[in-house]
């Protein structure tokens, strides 16, 4: 993984779901073991917590609406085999893991009165769907091709299959930009929400989606970040501020100007 994704994912997930006061992350559920909460309505609730990191059309996670959006849900990875079968010949390749995207969005609308499919989770949804093809692949053949028994070790344990390669190449965000614009473009679909009720599925107009990297960025940190965080003070306004500059540096190839929500 390269260093600007590893900084950007690592930042996302820290500043919406960890403890900047300790600097520490909870994998799964909130957890004590992050340290003593900083003042409400900050989270801190670990990467399950919804609609922050976490979100709707999971891969292989069930929505929240539905109760449990953490653990493995088998019928939904079922569903990866069998599109992998049709349009994958029997592997997780580009084709089937593009049409199970679509797939999955389609399932969430026509199901879940409360889907929600905006950024930062938009974003991430796509990333989602290209990151097993660029880092879950054997780094000896690197040809986007994911076998299924690897792709349930991955999904279901968390687990490397044994003797496994890593990628041969950094996996930098414009690597995974260029595949995630292939996902995408098959079958566009914009920033959005259900309206309380299934198939009501309405477009965000607000929503910068892929369409304006640096109004994601500022809205990521002023509205997201600022929201859980409305006044901070003293060492956790500073710790705040140093893992934005971190999170910063994930940008450092576009033209985008860093702002500074809790001041400098």
């Amino acid at each position: 993984m390269g260093n600007d994704l590893a900084l950007r994912r690592a930042y996302t997930a820290i500043l919406v779901d960890g403890n900047p006061l300790t600097n520490l992350l909870s994998i799964g559920p909130k957890s004590a073991l992050t340290g003593p909460d900083p003042p409400k309505p900050a989270v801190v609730g670990g990467l399950d917590t919804h609609a922050l990191f976490e979100g709707d059309a999971s891969t292989t996670r069930a929505d929240a609406f539905f109760g449990n959006n953490h653990s493995f849900n088998e019928t939904q990875f079922d569903e990866l085999v069998e599109f992998s079968n049709k349009f994958g010949g029997g592997v997780l390749n580009l084709t089937a893991a593009t049409e199970f995207r679509f797939q999955r969005i389609q399932e969430s609308i026509a199901t879940n009165p409360n889907f929600t499919f905006v950024s930062p989770r938009y974003v991430g949804a796509y990333g989602e769907t290209a990151f097993p093809l660029l880092l879950f692949v054997d780094g000896r053949k690197a040809d986007r091709q994911l076998p299924l028994d690897h792709a349930r070790g991955f999904f279901q344990d968390g687990k490397m299959p044994d003797g496994f390669f890593r990628a041969n190449e950094s996996i930098t965000i414009a690597i995974v930009g260029g595949l995630v614009e292939e996902i995408f473009l098959a079958h566009p679909i914009q920033p959005g929400a259900n309206q309380g009720r299934i198939n009501s599925y309405t477009v965000d107009p607000n929503d910068p989606g892929f369409t304006d990297q640096c109004k994601g960025y500022t809205d990521f940190v002023n509205i997201t970040v600022k929201s859980l965080y409305p006044n901070p003070q003293g060492i956790l306004k500073d710790t705040l501020n140093t893992n934005l500059d971190y999170f910063f540096l994930s940008m450092k190839d576009t033209n985008c100007t860093q702002v500074f929500p809790f001041g400098q």
